[in-house]
C-alpha cells in the first residue's frame, strides 16, 4: 500500500514516515508540506534514510492522486479540505488531527459516505484499551464516584483539553448513559461551589517535552481508582496510524475508529 503523509516535516510527520518505511506491506508514497525548506527534498532524506525517489510537495491533492491512503495529523483548519480531497479521489484517510469544530465533524461525516475514513483522538493501542476500560468502569460504578480526567502534554500543544482527554470523557459519559455536553466541566476557578453529582471534570497541564499522559480518576468516599496511560515516544501513535492505514484496504466507505481497527 502506498501511504502519503500530510505535514511530513513535523515531529509527528517524520515519525509517521519512518514507520511507513519500516512496516511490511507499506510504501512511502509521498509527503506534503505547505511551504518551507523541506519542499522538493526527497522524503527518504528527510527522515534520515536513503532517497526513495519521492519528493516533498506543497499540494495535498498530489498525495490523494498518487497514494492509496493518506495520513493526516496536521491542523484542524486543514481537515475540511483534506476530507474533500479524500472523498473526491476515493482514497482512504487516516485522521488523527484533534481540536475539530462542528464544521469539520460534519465534513468528516459527509466524506465518509464516499470513502474510508479512520478517525481517532489517539492511535495508541494502549490508549484505545484505556478508552474501553474507562467506559466499562464508569458503567459499573455508581454516581457516588466522581470522575476527573487529568492530562499533561508538552508546552507546544495548542489545543486543550487534549483530544484524547475529551475522548476519555466521552467514554465515561457513554458508560453512564449521559451526554458529556451536559455533565462535562473543563475549568474550576474561584468560588465554584460544591461539585454537582455526576459531573465529569477535566484538568490540563502543559510543560516540558511530555509526549502525553492521561489519567482517569474515579473518586468516592474512602477509595479512589485511577486508570493511567503514559506515552514516552511518538512511535506508538505512528504504529497505530500505519496499522489503521493498512486495515483500510478493501473496506467499504464509512467512518471507522481505532477500536474498529483493533477489533475491541
Amino acid at each position: 500500500m502506498k501511504i502519503g503523509i500530510l505535514g511530513c516535516a513535523g515531529r509527528m510527520g517524520r515519525s509517521l514516515a519512518h514507520e511507513v518505511h519500516v512496516t511490511q506491506g507499506a510504501e512511502l508514497g509521498g509527503g506534503m508540506e505547505p511551504s518551507g525548506p523541506t519542499v522538493g527534498q526527497d522524503i527518504g532524506t528527510l527522515i534520515g534514510i536513503d532517497p526513495v525517489g519521492v519528493k516533498v510537495v506543497t499540494d495535498a491533492a498530489t498525495l490523494f492522486t498518487t497514494c492509496d491512503c493518506v495520513i493526516d495529523f496536521t491542523i484542524a483548519a486543514a481537515v475540511n479540505a483534506h476530507v474533500k480531497l479524500a472523498a473526491e479521489h476515493k482514497k482512504a484517510l487516516v485522521l488523527g488531527t484533534t481540536g475539530l469544530g462542528d464544521a469539520a465533524k460534519l465534513a468528516i461525516a459527509e466524506g465518509a459516505k464516499r470513502t474510508v475514513i479512520v478517525q481517532a483522538a489517539n492511535f495508541s493501542v494502549g490508549v484505545n484499551l484505556l478508552l474501553g476500560l474507562t467506559e466499562r468502569v464508569a458503567y459499573m460504578l455508581g454516581p457516588e464516584f466522581d470522575i476527573d480526567i487529568l492530562e499533561m502534554h508538552h508546552r507546544h500543544k495548542v489545543d486543550s483539553p487534549s483530544g484524547t482527554a475529551l475522548a476519555l470523557g466521552e467514554a465515561a459519559a457513554k458508560g453512564r448513559n449521559v451526554s458529556l455536553k451536559d455533565v462535562g466541566r473543563r475549568t474550576r476557578d474561584g468560588l465554584v461551589g460544591a461539585r454537582p453529582v455526576g459531573e465529569i471534570g477535566f484538568a490540563t497541564l502543559r510543560g516540558g517535552d511530555v509526549i502525553g499522559d492521561h489519567t482517569v480518576i474515579f473518586a468516592a468516599d474512602g477509595e479512589r481508582i485511577e486508570l493511567s496511560h503514559k506515552a514516552s515516544g511518538r512511535p506508538i501513535f505512528a504504529r497505530g496510524a500505519v496499522r489503521a492505514a493498512l486495515w483500510t484496504a478493501g473496506k467499504k466507505p464509512g467512518l471507522y475508529s481505532m477500536r474498529d481497527v483493533l477489533g475491541l
